[in-house]
């Protein structure tokens, strides 16, 4: 009873929140969507807290953050990254978009949401198809072909390593990202296939699948929050598609790591192209339950001994201990970032500069691990270089807030970006060239 009660609850918030959001627009607010200004929300729903970004999008692609908000989630509300609880999940989105538009001053329906947890997988899939007639010219329609072709057997790979995981149990998947890595014909690299001929296509493909279960909470959420859902996106790609921006750089290898509170997530690009994504259920909230379950404290007080290693505010006294709780989880921790990067083993060398972000990467202890010699068994040319990826970093996108500060709120950028991408691309019509390009474009 306690449960329909709160669904009840949490509906009847959504249905006010949709009728008052109108009204906290202002008239100039509403006079620029008249206009036909666009804007956008990004939801990054994290184990440890909501944030929402507001973005006001430029016709040139680039993005202006005008409204932020932040809302704390229970412990109860979220499981290894995917929402447990629908309707605390929708009060708590509910309290941090209310924040943006009141300081954004305008109501925004359309939003992009991420996605994260162990089950979302994303990986590289190659494929090879030998051309009956090679002296053909390839067009719009074959290569189009080709990539569903690629895309299928992908997603057959996702729903077979899932089973597997699951003891054997079916899921069903569905496609949430999708980036073309590389194009080669008859061993030549092309970045746009169309118009050459040749016999041999060999076709790069990054494809991140999510279980349905996980996308219809997210799409119910954005239901009950009255919000049209452009897209739900995998974070590992947002993060990405943050760092590589409009104008992808070719030249780009980095390993990028998103430590949530309940999951990191890896993700790993090599020249410009998204090689694959990974993720384990190892987040801040896992260091949190250590200082609690070793110093048999409260998790509330757990959390405050773990930041208080970070900012120099835990009494002398305690560090040991609580160093020593950490400590242990840190060791799993490696040993779970040396398990996911030994599974890009299609790589001659992983790249060496490592950027990470998320609220869990704010423990120094985390850094301070990655500066050791951990990297000795794996694939590196040379010792990994860590730090935190800054707003300033993210091509494309500027705060005009000042409240986006730190290395916490890459995620949701990554979403503005990848929201950005997909209205720009609906607007041009879905055609299927537009669509080759797009990918081609990504």
């Amino acid at each position: 009873m306690d449960m329909l009660q709160k669904l009840k609850s949490a509906s009847a918030k959504a249905a006010e929140r949709a009728k008052a959001g109108a009204s906290r627009a202002s008239s100039a607010a509403r006079d620029r969507a008249a206009k036909g200004d666009q804007y956008l929300v990004a939801l990054d729903v994290g184990t440890e807290f909501v944030k929402a970004l507001i973005g006001h999008l430029h016709d040139d692609g680039s993005v202006e953050i005008i409204g932020v908000g932040r809302q704390h989630q229970a412990l109860t509300d979220m499981q290894a990254g995917a929402i447990a609880d629908i309707a605390a999940v929708v009060e708590n989105c509910d309290k941090a978009l209310n924040q943006a538009e009141t300081q954004a001053n305008v109501s925004v329906r359309t939003a992009i949401i991420g996605i994260a947890g162990e089950l979302v997988k994303g990986t590289t899939t190659t494929v090879r198809v030998a051309r009956r007639h090679p002296t053909k010219p390839l067009d719009i329609t074959e290569m189009e072909k080709i990539i569903n072709l690629v895309q299928d057997r992908a997603q057959t790979k996702a729903k077979a390593q899932l089973a597997w995981e699951l003891g054997g149990k079916e899921v069903e998947v569905r496609l949430v990202n999708s980036a073309l890595v590389s194009i080669e014909i008859d061993g030549y690299p092309v970045t746009n296939p169309i118009g050459f001929q040749g016999k041999d296509v060999v076709v790069q493909l990054y494809t991140a699948f999510a279980p349905m279960i996980h996308i219809g909470a997210l799409e119910k959420t954005a239901q009950e929050l009255d919000l049209d859902l452009l897209a739900v996106a995998a974070e590992p790609f947002a993060v990405a598609r943050a760092v590589i921006g409009n104008n992808p750089n070719q030249n780009l290898s980095a390993i990028l790591m998103d430590v949530g509170g309940g999951t990191t997530d890896i993700a790993v690009i090599n020249e410009g192209g998204v090689q694959g994504t990974k993720m384990f259920g190892i987040g801040g909230r896992a260091y949190t339950h250590a200082v609690e379950r070793d110093l048999s404290v409260p998790f509330e007080q757990a959390e405050e001994l773990k930041i208080g290693l970070s900012t120099n505010k835990l009494p002398v006294q305690q560090r040991p201990s609580v160093e020593a709780a950490l400590s242990k989880t840190a060791d799993v921790w490696i040993g779970g970032i040396e398990l996911a990067l030994s599974e890009f083993n299609k790589l001659d060398h992983l790249p060496h500069r490592m950027f990470l972000c998320g609220g869990g990467s704010s423990l120094d202890l985390l850094m301070q691990r990655l500066e050791t010699d951990w990297y000795k068994n794996l694939p590196f040319t040379r010792k990994p270089s860590v730090h935190h990826i800054r707003p300033d970093q993210v091509a494309g996108i500027r705060d005009l807030t000042g409240d986006v500060t730190d290395h916490t709120f890459i995620t949701a950028m990554g979403l503005l970006r990848v929201g950005t991408d997909t209205m720009q691309f609906n607007n041009g019509g879905g055609s299927i060239r537009d669509r080759i390009d797009k990918m081609l474009s990504v």
